[in-house]
């Protein structure tokens, strides 16, 4: 079985390119379905989460080719609008095929999503949007049945600003009839970047990063060549392992725009950090301070996928700190693996107290999911001595080569199989 060894202790130096984004990628790929004909996706990062969507879109009779960094996806054979369960089951966001099968097709069939398990995440907002866009649902035996003569705009109002709802209304309002009206819609910039690439391909989509986004439906879509943003979350995660280790590196490819909650925490516990247009330089040494409180919230509020990779660098930061989870009840399951390292955490309900102690011990630890994986691995290069990483595979949802990009920064880390 393939695991990450790390030997810690050592300070972070040098420049490291950050990869196109997850969050982005993968709804843009969904969003490919509505356009009859060649995308060509560029800086797309090479994850499992994407080769799992390009397995289901070759499932519906999509051809997909890599061109270095770039996807060419060719929909013109599509076939089905079913959606094979074994790759659904593999990855939560394929929950976003439905709206654009059913703006391409007027009907999907999909099981219920599987993915990490870092929480709950039900797709009630997704069905009960559909269902005001004019489509018929059916449940039976775990399937999902999804049908229209025709989606019809409307107005949706969302209970909680979730980012996989927004981006499902807005996919399968872009060739709706009508004007469709999306109320407590995700501000995440995924968001922004889904909508600039649908409107890349005719689409009339306004607000995207706001609450309030106005989608007039179209007839048809025409290919595009679009370049993904860089991925925010690779890029706090760099930020917080310099933070952790000390030393300075320069992050290129990503400015600060969309990590300025992240920035602010690191500038709390001591970092200096410089923003450039499309770089961002950390420089960080001594030990860290703690910060009093932080709490996870939608965008623009702190991100929950950098909560667990915070925590890890808290857990050497001089006092107390307190992290209130409110967006996933799950993520603490990576704490009891923290624990092993030495560090001080307690966890009361969605509230999680963190007392800093001078130093890691480095230890055998099992990734259970994609950004507490990073997190161990921040505490791993933090730690003294060795330690082994199990599981490495969930890390792989979501970076490239995490190895490789630590090594650039000097980290003596290596993935052994």
């Amino acid at each position: 079985m393939a695991f990450i060894e790390i030997v810690g202790g050592k300070q972070l130096n040098g420049e490291v390119n950050i990869q196109g984004s997850k969050n982005a990628v993968l709804p843009i790929l969904a969003a490919t379905v509505l356009v009859n004909g060649i995308t060509k996706l560029n800086h797309c990062p090479k994850i499992l989460d994407v080769y799992h969507m390009i397995k289901i879109l070759e499932a519906i009779g999509c051809s997909v080719q890599w061109e270095n960094s770039s996807l060419l996806i060719d929909t013109t054979k599509l076939h089905t609008s079913t959606v094979p369960e074994e790759y659904v089951k593999m990855m939560r966001s394929s929950v976003i095929l439905m709206g654009a099968l059913l703006g391409r097709t007027h009907s999907v069939t999909i099981t219920y999503p599987g993915g990490c398990t870092i929480g709950a995440r039900p797709i009630d907002y997704h069905l009960s949007a559909f269902k005001d866009l004019n489509v018929q649902l059916e449940e039976e035996d775990g399937l999902i049945q999804c049908t229209t003569k025709e989606i019809k705009g409307n107005n949706i109002q969302l209970q909680f600003p979730s980012v996989g709802a927004t981006e499902n209304v807005i996919l399968a309002a872009v060739l709706a009839t009508g004007k469709t009206r999306i109320f407590n819609a995700a501000k995440e910039p995924e968001i922004i970047e889904l909508c600039k690439f649908l409107n890349a391909s005719g689409a009339r989509i306004y607000g995207a990063g706001t609450e309030r986004i106005e989608i007039d439906g179209v007839d048809y879509l025409h290919p595009v060549e679009y370049t993904a943003a860089s991925d925010r979350i690779v890029a706090g995660t760099y930020l917080a392992a310099v933070a952790g280790t000390g030393g300075e590196a320069v992050l290129t490819g990503i400015g600060c725009g969309s990590l300025h909650k992240v920035v602010e925490v690191l500038r709390q516990m001591g970092c200096s950090i410089y923003c450039g247009e499309d770089y961002i330089i950390i420089s960080s040494s001594g030990r860290l301070k703690s910060v009093p409180s932080i709490q996870t919230a939608p965008y623009p509020g702190f991100p929950t996928d950098m909560q667990s990779q915070i925590m890890s660098v808290l857990t050497i930061a001089s006092g107390d700190s307190i992290i209130k989870e409110e967006i996933f009840e799950g993520r603490y399951q990576n704490v009891e693996e923290q624990l092993k390292f030495g560090a001080d955490i307690r966890i009361s309900g969605r509230e999680a107290s963190i007392h800093g102690v001078s130093g890691l011990t480095g230890c055998e630890v099992y990734a259970s999911e994609l950004r507490g994986g990073a997190a161990l691995v921040i505490a791993g290069l933090m730690a003294n001595g060795k330690t082994t990483l199990h599981n490495p595979y969930f890390i792989e949802r979501g970076y490239e080569n995490i190895c490789r990009d630590l090594k650039q920064l000097g980290a003596d880390i290596n993935y052994r199989t």
